[in-house]
């Protein structure tokens, strides 16, 4: 009995480690599919590379030049760091165009007809729009280092970027692939963009410190997301006195503060993924 019983056991292991990789294998091919669509000549791959390279290169010295800083720290590596929020969403919103293309005229239905978890779909195109924001952050942080930013970090820093920007690009894209399942034209989707991709930046501390907001309005910047990643960011990369920390939560531990608005960033990844796997699944049946 003891030795069916442990056969039967090494069965369910075997038969739930080869789901995992079936999983991790239709994962990894809706992701080809999607950068195949998304990005099939170095024209698609170079042009987004344009944005990053222009901010760190130009605009930011720019500002640099035009904006005394009253905060301590080099205005140029700032902005350079704040460009990441501008940076992220459009990159997922963009993605969510390809969704839209997709549903209209793509293979969509094919492919829901394919027995694959719905979540998978949605995970692959966040992989493609990952991969693409990436290279994004990569040219900025680059071309700002050429230009002359000066960041200040270590291996821990370097950790607490990425992951305030992994987790951001979470949610950034569970907002994209929500829109682009609810929004019925592309045209639609274009016009609601500035609205959910740009307008939190000027709010979120990425040209100034929160601090400098009226009231009301640094009260709504604390609950937004961007606002919490670009003050780990910088505390990462440049701030170690996490002044951005402290203009949020006012506390003495600078990395309890990173720690809370890791947290924060997170809920909302957490609840907006989940949102967009649920509203893809709706959509699917329609």
């Amino acid at each position: 009995m003891a030795t069916i019983a442990a056969s039967g056991h090494i069965a369910k292991r075997s038969t739930a480690a080869a789901r995992t990789v079936s999983r991790g294998s239709a994962l990894m091919t809706l992701a080809k599919r999607r950068f195949v669509l998304s990005a099939r000549t170095p024209r698609e791959i170079l042009v987004p590379l344009l944005t990053p390279i222009l901010f760190a290169l130009v605009i930011a010295p720019a500002l640099a030049t035009m904006v005394h800083s009253t905060i301590g720290l080099d205005y140029k590596t700032f902005v350079a760091v704040g460009t990441v929020g501008l940076l992220v969403p459009l990159s997922c919103m963009f993605a969510g165009i390809g969704v839209i293309v997709d549903r209209d005229s793509g293979a969509r239905r094919e492919l829901l007809a394919a027995p694959v978890p719905r979540s998978l779909m949605v995970g692959g195109n966040f992989i493609v729009a990952l991969t693409v924001s990436a290279l994004q952050l990569s040219a900025l942080i680059i071309a700002a280092i050429a230009r002359g930013a000066k960041f200040h970090t270590s291996a821990s820093g370097v950790g607490w970027f990425v992951a305030a920007a992994f987790v951001f690009a979470i949610a950034s894209y569970g907002i994209a692939e929500v829109m682009a399942n609810r929004i019925p034209r592309q045209e639609e989707y274009v016009g609601a963009t500035p609205a959910i991709a740009i307008l939190p930046w000027f709010l979120a501390g990425s040209l100034f410190p929160i601090h400098a907001l009226p009231a009301w309005l640094a009260a709504v910047a604390k609950v937004l997301p961007l606002t919490h990643a670009l003050a780990i960011m910088r505390y990462g990369l440049l701030d170690r006195r996490a002044t951005g920390l402290h203009d949020i939560w006012g506390m003495s531990s600078a990395t309890g503060e990173a720690t809370l608005s890791l947290l924060v960033v997170a809920a909302w990844a957490v609840v907006l993924s989940s949102a967009s796997v649920r509203v893809f699944a709706t959509a699917a049946v329609r």
